[in-house]
């Protein structure tokens, strides 16, 4: 009986299977990693340019104040800035849930404040009048200053491109 040979791949040509698919995988995967990052900055963006958005609307609103202090005066506070986003408002800043008699203006975000994307929190830091902006932290999604409107992303990371989450 004569054998014939049979066709079958040899451990070379499988390791180099192995070696080129190795390869391959390392090219792409850091791209689809980048991707993500990216997503994730252009959600911080446009979060934070709702929230923006929103606090200029109620400024408008709401006899040049920005959403923050409480309606019978004091200092902000972040239960004040959440309520008055959220709920519906007098031009004093007094907040009532919605479809309350007398409350007509708002909400200017409707159920609740977005996540600031590279750390998944919703929650803002209030800075006092007057008092410098704080580094970055992660303790909280936002900072936030009042009087002067200007609210910042509380995360210590860098976009993919190298700009601080701080700065967007």
């Amino acid at each position: 009986m004569k054998r014939t040979p049979e066709s079958a791949f040899t451990l070379v040509e499988l390791l180099i299977v192995v070696v080129i698919l190795g390869i391959i995988a390392a090219v792409a995967i850091p791209q689809f990693t980048n991707s993500t990052e990216d997503a994730r900055t252009s959600s911080l963006q446009s979060n934070l340019s709702v929230l923006r958005n929103a606090m200029e609307y109620y400024k408008m609103q709401h006899l040049g104040k920005y959403p923050g202090y409480p309606s019978g005066g004091g200092a902000p506070t972040a239960a004040a800035t959440s309520n008055q986003l959220l709920q519906a408002s007098k031009p004093d800043g007094s907040t009532a849930a919605l479809g309350t008699a007398g409350f007509t203006l708002g909400p200017y975000i409707k159920e609740q404040l977005p996540a600031n994307p590279v750390n998944g929190l919703n929650t803002v830091t209030v800075v006092a009048d007057g008092a410098a902006f704080p580094a970055a932290d992660d303790s909280t999604g936002w900072i936030y200053q009042p009087q002067i409107g200007k609210i910042r992303a509380n995360s210590t990371g860098r976009s993919p491109a190298g700009q601080n989450y701080y700065d967007y």
